[in-house]
């Protein structure tokens, strides 16, 4: 009788205004958007169009395709089958490139102005679809060079002014990322209000805080407002002598909390792509954070939330499954060479499954 009771009740709800409410609001609010950066397949060396097969042989609906190397050719023709292409498959096409600074150590001359230069990433990117063009100011060693990173910052609020009318004229967003030590988010936040939200957004990377002694939470809850796509991947950090110990790992095999993570961009960034950016098969790194050299590049660091960062590292712990270790410079035996693209291909699947079947990020797998 209980049975029969609390069926009818589930009827009559579902046959309700509320019921429909729900089922629209559940329709009207569709899951992340989950893809891979190509950088994660970096041994693979393929181009634009490989990736665009593997990701749709991988159900993704999204890819960022983060170097102009990355395409076969920057010729309309060869650009627009690729737009062509992504459209077919349904996925969805970030694009970008890599340093903009013209005093930042990684830019290269070669690339001629930077604001020409960007606004040539901005036109391939409009030509493929894209909704964004992710660059970077450059990284730690820029923090402590002669030229201040407040100058750098400058020179970069110029680059992207001068790439304005390009970024407005396409409509496609310039996403600078917090790459390898160069920001901390507070300060990645100021040159983007600085240049101005209107054009410029950001590409939150979850694995570079680490770098800066900062927590990704930390960078999420910062950057999330302002980011329009992402590089997602894991860290296994773990106390050391010097400060603490850093190893990027598949995710959900290091010490971050991923399902916060994901959370805040539910939350904050619903509408940016989550790329997976797996970058195994590299040794740990010190963070020598209880040395005064490594403040030396962070001199005005919150208190707060360096405080959270050794939180983060006094609960965390070694990786303790196997990796190869072989993306490292110099030569390799041609073996350790096929070994790592194994590796980053394996790495990249079991990411894209974990945050599938494991994280509540409303993606699921594409029919």
């Amino acid at each position: 009788m209980a049975h029969k009771a609390i069926c009818m009740l589930r009827r009559t709800f579902l046959s309700t205004p509320l019921a429909a409410a729900a089922t629209r609001l559940r329709a009207a609010a569709p899951g992340i958007r989950l893809g891979y950066d190509t950088y994660s397949l970096r041994a693979w060396r393929w181009k634009a169009m490989e990736h665009l097969e593997f990701c749709a042989a991988q159900k993704l609906d999204t890819i960022q395709i983060s170097s102009l190397n990355d395409f076969e050719s920057l010729e309309a023709a060869h650009l627009e089958k690729v737009r062509r292409r992504a459209a077919e498959l349904g996925v969805t096409i970030d694009a970008g490139t890599g340093c903009i600074c013209p005093s930042a150590k990684a830019y290269r001359a070669s690339l001629g102005d930077p604001s020409e230069h960007l606004g040539k990433a901005l036109r391939v990117a409009k030509a493929v679809g894209a909704s964004s063009v992710r660059c970077y100011l450059g990284d730690l060693a820029d923090r402590l060079g002669p030229v201040p990173i407040e100058k750098h910052i400058e020179n970069t609020v110029k680059v992207f002014r001068g790439a304005r009318s390009v970024a407005l004229e396409t409509g496609v967003k310039i996403a600078v990322e917090n790459h390898s030590g160069d920001l901390q988010a507070w300060e990645l936040k100021m040159l983007i209000e600085e240049a101005g939200k209107d054009y410029v957004g950001a590409c939150l990377d979850t694995g570079n805080p680490i770098w800066c002694a900062e927590h990704p939470e930390v960078t999420m809850e910062v950057l999330a407002p302002l980011t329009v796509t992402t590089h997602i991947r894991d860290t296994a950090l773990f106390e050391h002598e010097r400060g603490c110990a850093a190893h990027w790992t598949a995710v959900g095999e290091g010490s971050v909390d991923f399902a916060r993570i994901v959370s805040l961009h539910r939350e904050r960034c619903p509408q940016a792509s989550m790329q997976l950016e797996i970058i195994t098969g590299r040794p740990p790194r010190i963070v020598p954070f209880l040395e005064d050299e490594f403040w030396k590049a962070f001199p005005k660091a919150r208190a707060g939330e360096f405080a959270r960062f050794v939180e983060l590292v006094k609960k965390g712990r070694p990786l303790m499954k196997p990796m190869i270790i072989a993306d490292v410079p110099g030569e390799r035996p041609p073996a350790y060479a096929e070994a790592l693209k194994v590796q980053q291909k394996l790495d990249l699947e079991r990411s894209l499954e974990y945050c599938r079947k494991s994280l509540d990020t409303g993606i699921r797998w594409r029919s």
